[in-house]
């Protein structure tokens, strides 16, 4: 285990000019290894989506295919916390490789069993959730290291940058899935999932030796004394104490964090609601072709490549204002998913999904970059896990078991609040629900960052 310890070697005694002439360089590397560990994640979770219709054929029910997704997105959730609180003091970038490698061999098992006609429901199930606790700490993971080597100030750019990583992974994980069947593996669904497992090895094992977790790895200072900014209080004062006392004070005893997870929970109802059945919704209820189905994922991936990047900048140019900026991206969702909800071609509805992909993922980026600023770094991987937890069992809950009784033509549809919800079209109903909660939530949030970024001013 000492493979994973932070290292922590005598300084170099280098000038703080030198250090912020060679940032850039030793930044980019570890950089890039969260950025395409990150992406490979994607390529081996977003394949499930653009394999349902084919799944469908070889007799999966659309019920059992929620479940599938809901025990990855439950495992998830879990290990978001659970793992995340054993990453957090480690070498994030080291740990999410290695467990990119162990996620990787799950995909590949479930596509040898496709392939060989041999894979019965359960077992997927429990090789997918596997997958997901491997993957759980995976975005933590990157943000910790992207905040160690960053400030305040700088911040939301490099995460929104960093956040392209899935959701370009997102974006092509159908069309690499689908490329890989029909090209290595003559049509058979096996082959999305053995393709995109091969690409997911390969960049897992390169992670493992690339680059360093934060400058102090190298023997410098951290980023803050390198770039003039002031060490926060709450990284002061979680300097001085254990990992348990850590996240009791600073995790367990913050109205924000939790008000942070509830929040996220609605966002992750209209997320995961578009793009886990977009592919199967176009193509049962719009008769798309299955190639159609699964381009869809990379217009709405590819609108929130725009919108990650855009919206972090932004919330750094209000100066940390991540719930406000939340809120304006939502309002704006309410009336864009029209589109996609009555849309009736492949360009309506792919419109559509590249501007609520550019929506959504806003205050998807935010709330996790919102949650940096409440809590001591060494207190990130849990603070943000933990909203990745509600997340992924509440949010995923809904998004996929619910919204999958709600589509099944063979069940009786799901009542909520005293409504009869059945068929694809009553799945917007839910969409709306989330998106009001979620607002009304997030306001609450933007009275503390105010709070918070009035009281850095007045100390400057």
């Amino acid at each position: 285990m000492h493979f994973f310890d932070l290292k922590r070697p005598a300084k170099l005694g280098l000038s703080l000019d030198e250090q912020k002439h060679r940032w850039l360089r030793e930044f980019l590397k570890s950089f890039l290894v969260v950025f395409f560990v990150y992406f490979c994640m994607y390529l081996i979770r977003n394949n499930l989506s653009a394999a349902q219709p084919l799944l469908v054929k070889k007799g999966f029910s659309t019920t059992a295919l929620g479940w599938i997704g809901y025990g990855f997105s439950l495992a998830y959730g879990i290990g978001k916390t659970v793992l995340g609180y054993v990453v957090d003091g480690k070498n994030t970038k080291r740990f999410m490789s290695f467990l990119l490698i162990l996620a990787a061999i799950m995909t590949l098992i479930i596509g040898v069993a496709l392939l060989m006609n041999n894979a019965p429901v359960g077992l997927i199930l429990v090789l997918w959730s596997l997958n997901g606790i491997f993957q759980s700490p995976g975005g933590s993971a990157s943000l910790s290291t992207i905040s160690r080597w960053t400030t305040t100030t700088t911040r939301g750019r490099y995460i929104g940058i960093w956040n392209i990583s899935h959701e370009f992974g997102g974006a092509v994980a159908g069309v690499i899935a689908l490329w890989g069947a029909n090209h290595l593996f003559s049509g058979n669904v096996g082959g999305m999932f053995i393709f995109p497992a091969i690409i997911g090895l390969l960049v897992g094992f390169w992670g493992l030796f690339f680059g360093a977790d934060d400058p102090q790895e190298l023997g410098w200072d951290p980023s803050e004394v390198i770039f003039g900014e002031n060490i926060s209080k709450a990284d002061q004062s979680a300097a001085k104490m254990n990992k348990w006392d850590i996240f009791k004070t600073f995790v367990m005893k913050s109205p924000w964090v939790w008000l942070l997870c509830i929040a996220n929970v609605f966002v992750y109802v209209v997320r995961i609601g578009i793009v886990n059945w977009a592919p199967l919704y176009t193509v049962q209820q719009l008769h798309f072709t299955v190639a159609q189905g699964a381009n869809t994922l990379l217009l709405f991936q590819l609108g929130g490549i725009i919108g990650s990047v855009v919206w972090g900048w932004f919330s750094d140019l209000l100066k940390g204002r991540r719930a406000v900026v939340s809120i304006i991206c939502l309002a704006l969702t309410a009336f864009v998913v029209l589109g996609y909800r009555y849309g009736t071609t492949p360009m309506m509805i792919n419109t559509s999904l590249f501007f609520l992909g550019m929506l959504i993922y806003g205050p998807q980026l935010l709330i996790g970059v919102s949650v940096i600023s409440f809590v001591p770094k060494n207190a990130l991987n849990v603070s943000d896990g933990l909203t990745g937890t509600f997340a992924y069992i509440f949010g995923d809950l809904m998004a996929q078991v619910g919204f999958a009784a709600i589509a099944d033509p063979k069940q009786n549809g799901l009542s909520i609040l005293g409504m009869n919800l059945h068929g694809w079209n009553d799945t917007f109903i839910v969409f709306y629900i989330a998106v009001v909660l979620s607002i009304i939530i997030l306001a609450i949030i933007a009275i503390g960052e105010e709070k918070r970024i009035r009281q850095q001013l007045a100390t400057k």
